[in-house]
């Protein structure tokens, strides 16, 4: 079998192993959140935040959606045309046009430009949520940040870029197999190494100080069998007033993350209801989900690339000979980025079901659906979130449950448990 037979054999598998995984892992079945529950919900949430959130998210559409038409514009251009070829040609040429440098410095010069050009739409959602007295840490830190962010991208990067091509050029006509088995031990490694290496590039983070809400929180994780490293408190009021938690890291990296906004903000018990959904994702190994049908999504769409790559329409408009080559990123990045786009409805229902698991998990584990319903009160207060967001917004990019539809399924629970 030639080595295009066995990428399409392969393709295939990991089309599969993605489907069961997703199927098998991913819970279909969700808490009931009645549609009744759900307007009696944002009927009694105070009429002027209903109205402030929304407008709120209204001024951010424009920046939003401005970024990813732009970003979708740019890679079309740069990877459908010879305009990307030539900028690789161009970043590589004080370099006497030697491959490593083509592939490092051109890829990145491309990646580059996209972020340049959609970098006034970042400044309208920094001037947004300044406005709107979210953002803290005004233009000099927004600015310090955005650096960081490049910083850690790059590094990245060049890492992925450099050992990418090299491998095309040492397997020319497998380096299909090597590169997807790369692309998917990349995102093992980074879901290690993100929570150790680059968070505490943009956040400090310190151990919650002892007191009856660590106490109670390590003995609730105790109670739950859940196996966490610590309970750290972020020090994200220096950039917004927005509340969060997250638990982050496999393994002996696993950690839960409290912003010290919310500790501000919320009651202890409200802080226990958000650190009980945050076990739930610990508990049903949620980060584990993620970074397996990331690995098979990355696996999956280097092999698709090579496939796609090998239609000469594709390569005459980019003007290139092979996708393997250098001059051919642009090319991927635009195939890419598309994808991307089709895919998001599909992530985002993915997330939608896992935190609605995370939802049903501490109800259960605190048995208190009145303070889990004030908690996403506050959460949509402080954070400015719309309660009830318009359905194809919904539909396309929210990662969680509405605040109504939480809210109606915590009223659910109560009924269901008799409180």
């Amino acid at each position: 079998m030639t080595p295009r037979g066995w990428a399409v054999l392969t393709l295939g598998g990991l089309v599969l192993a993605l489907l069961v995984a997703s199927i098998v892992l991913v819970p279909w079945s969700r808490p009931p959140a009645p549609r009744a529950d759900q307007v009696a919900a944002l009927g009694e949430l105070p009429v002027d935040q209903v109205a402030h959130a929304r407008e709120f998210r209204s001024a951010l559409r424009p920046g939003a959606y401005g970024a990813l038409v732009v970003g979708l514009l740019v890679a079309v251009l740069l990877g459908l045309t010879p305009l990307g070829a030539r900028l690789v040609e161009l970043a590589g040429r004080p370099f006497g046009g030697h491959w490593t440098a083509r592939a490092v410095l051109g890829g990145l010069a491309v990646v580059l430009l996209a972020d340049l050009l959609t970098l006034p739409f970042a400044a309208w959602r920094q001037s947004v949520l300044t406005r709107y007295g979210l953002s803290t840490h005004g233009w000099s830190g927004w600015a310090v940040d955005l650096l960081k962010s490049y910083a850690v991208s790059a590094v990245i990067g060049a890492i992925a870029l450099l050992g990418f091509y090299t491998v095309t050029r040492l397997a020319p006509r497998w380096w299909w197999a090597f590169g997807a088995a790369g692309a998917a031990g990349l995102v093992v490694l980074l879901s290690f190494v993100l929570p150790v290496l680059v968070e505490p590039v943009f956040n400090r983070f310190t151990p919650m100080e002892q007191g009856p809400l660590r106490t109670e929180l390590m003995a609730m994780a105790a109670r739950d069998g859940v196996p966490v490293r610590d309970v750290l408190v972020a020090d994200a009021s220096r950039r917004t007033k927005a509340v969060n938690a997250y638990v982050s890291g496999l393994g002996p990296t696993r950690r839960v993350v409290v912003y010290d906004t919310l500790l501000r903000e919320a009651t202890p018990a409200e802080v226990t209801s958000v650190v009980a959904h945050e076990l739930g994702h610990a508990k049903d190994r949620d980060v584990w989900t993620g970074t397996l049908t990331g690995a098979l999504g990355a696996a999956l769409a280097v092999v698709a690339l090579y496939l796609l790559g090998s239609w000469g329409p594709l390569l005459r408009l980019a003007g290139v000979d092979s996708v393997a080559e250098p001059r051919a990123f642009p090319l991927l990045i635009a195939l890419v980025t598309v994808a991307g786009l089709v895919a998001a409805p599909a992530q985002a229902l993915l997330s939608r079901r896992v935190e609605a698991r995370a939802d049903a998990h501490a109800l259960a584990l605190t048995g208190d659906p009145a303070t889990f319903e004030a908690m996403q009160r506050r959460l949509a207060g402080v954070n400015l979130a719309d309660p009830d967001p318009p359905r194809w917004e919904y539909l396309w990019s929210a990662s969680h449950p509405s605040t109504v539809e939480r809210m109606a399924a915590a009223r659910a629970y109560a009924r269901e448990a008799g409180r």
